[in-house]
């Protein structure tokens, strides 16, 4: 009876996967679908947790089979990061008129996406202190102690490696083996042999015009390539977010999410007050956040519900350009930056919101300004190379806990809550790599109001 029950399971999902593809045939909105998939596998998944349970044969049964599209989903976008980083980094160089913009933009931004982060720091320690969950315990159940195992392995990856051992660890020896992903900070890697690019073609380019041009050229055509590669994954996003939200709803322990339920609602609150900041920044250079939201949601709502900032790119540098009048360089530099620096959610908020809830455990004074102003700026330094698809914040985790001398362990303890934060964590990351891009736009007072202004132009996916 178990394979009757995985069967008529995989067949409903199966239609269900169809009725996605009908709805793209019929060209419905690309946001519309995405939620639809969101609602969909929330649905779905607690269907299978109420009739058969997270722990039944029939649903881990189901669930490996699903967990293909969903997983599938995921790998094709890590698949994207180190191509689109490269082609990115490389254009951004090609539309800059000189070095002296290089300067500027790469200050501005990379200024912009660490003082937020640190701020982030901060305000997920605030949040664990108001919602008082430091020195708090979670439950263990066996999804959390399978958890722990794993990243006790990969704890292996960053230990015994001091702040300026890490640092180090972020040149590039062999670009081609860190385009393969082969250590934890590639990422980082690929973006610091990318700008090494970019600066040999500005001086090219200086010298030898033609040959330049002929270089430019073919980035663009590179560039053309790898987002329309990025084209045809997106369009997989319905499906893959439909699986993986069945995935973690069938498969979620209930009790662990009431246990972990102040934490949810403590990480949330730092998001928003983080996306308030955010605002006020906007504020603070004549923009109105008004406007700038309705330019921007159609982009922060796929990093919502897709959860990755790399899959968002196209329509990050896109929605900054021709949406909000950012100029292309800071806008191809933000976004990319973004990926691999100073995400506010997965690298700020949530290794400090850990820490501060870890650290009395090991007879620290959470409330001690010294230990405060430490964890920001471990923080803020372990957020470079952080990799914009999922594991990315889980990393960041681990390396700011392991600097701190701090147990890993809380790490595997909120694994049942991590889709549901990673939501919010996402948009997060993606909306401050574009304010990045308004800042250096600003700045260099390259922004186009008028764009900005018009409220016809509007990014509207058509994936």
């Amino acid at each position: 009876m178990t394979n009757l029950y995985i069967g008529i399971v995989l067949v409903l999902f199966i239609a269900v996967l169809i009725g996605f593809w009908q709805l793209q045939k019929k060209h419905i909105k690309f946001s519309t679908r995405v939620f639809i998939a969101l609602g969909s596998g929330v649905l779905f998944g607690a269907i299978l947790q109420v009739i058969f349970g997270s722990g039944s044969e029939v649903t881990t049964g189901s669930i490996e089979w699903i967990n293909i599209v969903g997983s599938g989903y995921v790998k094709f976008l890590q698949m994207l990061i180190m191509p689109l980083i490269f082609v990115s980094i490389v254009g951004a160089f090609t539309k800059i008129e000189g070095s002296k913009d290089l300067g500027k933009i790469s200050f501005n931004v990379l200024a912009t996406l660490l003082a937020t982060t640190a701020v982030a720091a901060l305000i997920g320690i605030a949040s664990v202190m108001v919602f008082n969950l430091d020195g708090a315990e979670f439950s263990q159940g066996t999804a959390e102690t399978a958890r722990i195992a794993e990243l006790s392995e990969r704890e292996a990856q960053v230990a015994d490696l001091s702040i300026p051992e890490q640092i180090l660890e972020f040149i590039p020896v062999n670009f081609f083996a860190d385009l393969s992903n082969s250590r934890s900070t590639s990422t980082i890697a690929v973006v610091i042999f990318s700008a090494f690019v970019g600066v040999a073609y500005l001086g090219v380019n200086k010298k030898d015009p033609e040959a330049g041009a002929f270089f430019a050229k073919l980035i663009r055509s590179l560039y053309a390539i790898v987002m329309r590669i990025v084209t045809l994954v997106l369009r997989l996003t319905p499906y893959g977010i439909f699986a993986l939200m069945t995935k973690a709803l069938a498969t979620s322990d209930f009790n662990a999410l009431l246990n972990l339920g102040v934490f949810v609602i403590a990480s949330y609150a730092a998001i928003i007050v983080m996306f308030i900041i955010h605002m006020i920044i906007l504020m603070g250079l004549k923009v109105s956040p008004i406007q700038y939201l309705k330019k921007t949601f159609t982009v922060l709502s796929f990093a919502f519900t897709a959860r990755s900032s790399a899959g968002a790119l196209p329509l990050n540098i896109e929605t900054q350009t021709k949406a909000l009048g950012v100029d292309e360089a800071s806008a191809n530099f933000s976004g990319t930056f973004g990926l691999s620096i100073g995400q506010n959610g997965c690298a700020g908020i949530y290794p400090a919101m850990l820490a501060a809830i870890v650290a009395p455990s090991a007879g620290i004074d959470v409330f001690s300004p010294a230990y405060i102003l430490t964890i920001m700026a471990v923080v803020t330094i372990s957020s470079f190379g952080v990799a914009g698809v999922g594991g990315g914040a889980t990393f960041a985790a681990l390396i700011v806990l392991g600097s701190l001398n701090l147990p890993v362990a809380i790490v595997g303890l909120v694994i049942s809550v991590e889709p549901i934060i990673d939501m919010g964590r996402t948009m997060l990351n993606v909306n401050d790599s574009i304010i990045a891009g308004i800042v250096s736009s600003k700045r260099l007072k390259t922004f186009d109001e008028a764009i900005f202004n018009d409220d016809s132009a509007v990014v509207k996916s058509d994936i």
